[in-house]
């Protein structure tokens, strides 16, 4: 038996969508957080793409997440577009609040979407993208659950709290990024462990506080944040604007209530998410040509490269020849579609 299955990006979304659909999302949401997925494929976010679908089908038959919460968007004020994911998954939550968001973006120069209750992180750079494909820079915060220890301690109280960054580009593709403020995503950890490998020092401690290049002794202890004490600084940050200006749950509180509910999957329970929007063309009309300049001269140097490019070289080899996925998480997914 081959160790992968090679399948086109049409058939990566029928399939998510086909499992999701039977394990109890509605199709509305089933379509979007399939589609979530596919893209994460075709970018070769493979820790954010199939590999993902086993825990969001968890998430929703243990009744952690709601699979047809439909979300509830809200004028909040001038500036201000909210959505109440209703413990919901949060791509389509997104949806819903978009349009409300872009429009008071364009219309005063700067607005800002916030997610609470919301039930999965997926990656974030999706969340992001999409504005950016709009026009407008976006940036976003998220919080998920207990998985970092802070700065010196060595018991879990903050996530991974990824950090998202896309501008606009004139004739090409958003430039974006977003990363985790641990020193690593915790899929990266999982995907590790389900293949075997090492992961770097300085990721995470195992149970008893000590070090660990073990995937599988990390994921039963804690990560780290990346950089030390600047990291944590960071995702103090994220805490206060995705959870506490949302009122979305702090990471502490999104594990509380996942462990009080006895859901076994990695997900997050009822969190936040904000994502800030800025209009370049408030300030002046040659942004989108200003700003390649910059990115000439990074590039004239050797060996450089413009975040997210690497992301749009493998989507397009993907929508040409498709993707890879482990036979074994191939036939597990396939196993779901009876629900």
């Amino acid at each position: 038996m081959a160790d992968t299955v090679r399948m086109t990006l049409d058939e990566v979304r029928s399939l998510a969508t086909e499992v999701f659909t039977a394990n109890g999302l509605s199709p509305a949401n089933a379509e979007i957080v399939a589609g979530v997925v596919t893209a994460a494929e075709a970018d070769g976010t493979h820790s954010h793409g199939l590999f993902r679908v086993p825990g969001y089908v968890s998430c929703v038959t243990n009744g952690r997440v709601d699979g047809k919460a439909e979300p509830e968007v809200s004028d909040a004020a001038p500036g201000l577009a909210a959505v109440d994911a209703k413990n919901g998954f949060s791509p389509p939550a997104i949806v819903a609040g978009r349009a409300l968001a872009v429009e008071k973006a364009k219309a005063q120069g700067i607005a800002a979407l916030g997610l609470r209750n919301s039930g999965n992180l997926n990656a974030l750079w999706w969340d992001v993208e999409q504005f950016a494909a709009a026009g407008l820079i976006a940036i976003a915060m998220s919080t998920t659950r207990s998985y970092v220890a802070p700065w010196g301690g060595n018991k879990a109280l903050f996530g991974t709290d990824p950090f998202a960054f896309a501008c606009p580009r004139q004739g090409k593709s958003p430039m974006g990024f977003d990363f985790a403020t641990s020193a690593s995503a915790r899929g990266e950890i999982q995907v590790a462990a389900r293949r075997g490998h090492a992961i770097p020092e300085g990721w995470a401690l195992d149970k008893d506080g000590k070090a660990t290049t073990n995937p599988k002794a990390a994921l039963e202890g804690v990560q780290l944040p990346f950089g030390g004490h600047k990291g944590n600084a960071l995702i103090i940050m994220v805490e206060l604007m995705a959870a506490g200006l949302t009122g979305g749950a702090f990471c502490f509180e999104a594990e509380k209530r996942a462990v009080d509910h006895g859901a076994a999957d990695s997900g997050p329970a009822h969190a936040g998410e904000v994502i800030i929007l800025i209009d370049p063309a408030g300030y002046h009309d040659a942004f989108l040509g200003r700003i390649e300049g910059l990115f000439d001269s990074i590039l004239a140097q050797e060996g450089t490269r413009i975040p997210g490019d690497r992301r749009y070289v493998a989507r397009a080899r993907s929508h040409e020849e498709g993707i890879d996925c482990p036979a074994a998480l191939y036939q597990q997914i396939v196993d779901m579609k009876t629900g």
